[in-house]
């Protein structure tokens, strides 16, 4: 178990330096990368903010402190070889200066076949919802179900789970599929609607999982050594 920065043995490169990747702790998408030396690491270690140095201006520099686009470590990570880190934020805002959530926005290919979607939808159909709801559309269908209100939403939720079951019942995958989207959606509107997110499901179904919350952070937002 790791209990300094010493016992971790980062291989760092000629420079006394190595590359930091992060990546959003929630969504896995990969944020940014950047370099970090001992000084920075234990500063990150200590303040739970990930702190870096920059090769440009010869300085430390913590990702936020000028934009208020703090990254949050919940983990740390090195590689097999010790010569590159992964941090597990939780970010306060975009990770890069143009505004992007993410450096990498930048598209080199794409394999339609392979590209058909992941989990990260989840984060994207949430956004969706939760910008209806503070910016209303005409003729939106879940602005709709927003303004009947719960007993309209909580109906939806049950017709979609009985919906859910009959495809099961038949047999037929690709009814049970779209059965199961329309469920996820009206159960995103409910959990929307009472105040609920899927970090607070993910966290509930982590706790049952690993049967003990693991601590993410010490005292004072410090980051507990592994």
């Amino acid at each position: 178990m790791v209990t300094s920065l010493d016992d971790a043995a980062i291989q760092f490169n000629d420079q006394v330096l190595v590359p930091a990747i992060l990546q959003d702790y929630h969504t896995r998408q990969v944020l940014m990368m950047a370099w970090m030396n001992a000084e920075s690491i234990q500063i990150t270690l200590d303040t739970g903010k990930a702190t870096f140095y920059s090769r440009s201006r010869q300085a430390l520099w913590t990702k936020g402190e000028t934009s208020g686009h703090f990254q949050h470590v919940v983990t740390f990570y090195y590689d097999c070889d010790a010569d590159t880190l992964l941090l597990e934020v939780i970010p306060d805002g975009p990770a890069c200066h143009t505004g992007h959530t993410s450096c990498f926005y930048r598209e080199i290919a794409e394999n339609a076949e392979l590209d058909k979607g992941n989990s990260s939808i989840l984060k994207t159909l949430n956004d969706q919802i939760e910008d209806r709801k503070a910016h209303p559309v005409e003729g939106s269908y879940t602005n709709y179900l927003f303004n009947e209100g719960l007993d309209k939403i909580c109906k939806k939720v049950g017709e979609e789970s009985t919906e859910t079951v009959i495809a099961a019942k038949n047999g037929d995958p690709d009814e049970l599929i779209s059965e199961t989207s329309d469920l996820i959606y009206h159960l995103s509107v409910l959990l929307n609607y009472q105040g609920v997110s899927f970090d607070d499901v993910f966290e509930k179904l982590t706790a049952r999982h690993t049967h003990k919350r693991r601590d993410e952070y010490g005292a004072a937002g410090k980051i507990k050594n592994k």
